[in-house]
């Protein structure tokens, strides 16, 4: 009985974790191999956003200011957007995909820097970072950095 309830409830979790991800409205995704995928399909760069969803003031602001603003949607439009969270409430994501991020984590962002915007080509190879965000509202040094990795 308990494995056909959790059979039944599986889709829902697979949903609350992808609302969970980034509700922005432009189409971030949380799989590195899609991504990548994506990448090669469109000959597009791929924008790696590291996070602390839940924990990190800065990430929160440059979300709200830059991320979830309608100015972000020429910039989303070049590139393939990956969504990388490291909450600290464990509950936010699947064990399986914090496990994924931190092991992006490990090979493009070693410093734990957060927030970050590392830009990445098709293949894999890193073109840019920029980590940091002062929360004074002021984002023109993060849509230069868009601007310069864009195809």
């Amino acid at each position: 009985m308990k494995k056909l309830i959790l059979l039944l409830l599986f889709p829902v979790f697979l949903t609350a974790q992808s609302n969970t991800n980034y509700d922005s409205g432009y189409d971030w995704l949380t799989s590195y191999d899609m991504a990548m995928k994506k990448a090669k399909k469109n000959d597009k760069n791929i924008l790696m956003f590291f996070t602390g969803s839940d924990w990190c003031p800065p990430c929160v602001a440059l979300k709200k200011d830059l991320l979830d603003t309608p100015k972000f949607k020429s910039y989303a439009d070049e590139y393939i957007l990956l969504y990388v969270d490291i909450p600290r409430n464990k509950d936010l994501l699947s064990a399986t995909q914090l496990a994924d991020n931190k092991k992006l984590a490990s090979k493009y962002n070693k410093r734990g820097s957060v927030p970050m915007m590392k830009i990445v080509n098709e293949k894999g190879n890193e073109l840019g970072a920029m980590s940091g965000y002062s929360m004074n509202g002021e984002i023109q040094y993060h849509t230069k950095f868009l601007s310069k990795y864009t195809k």
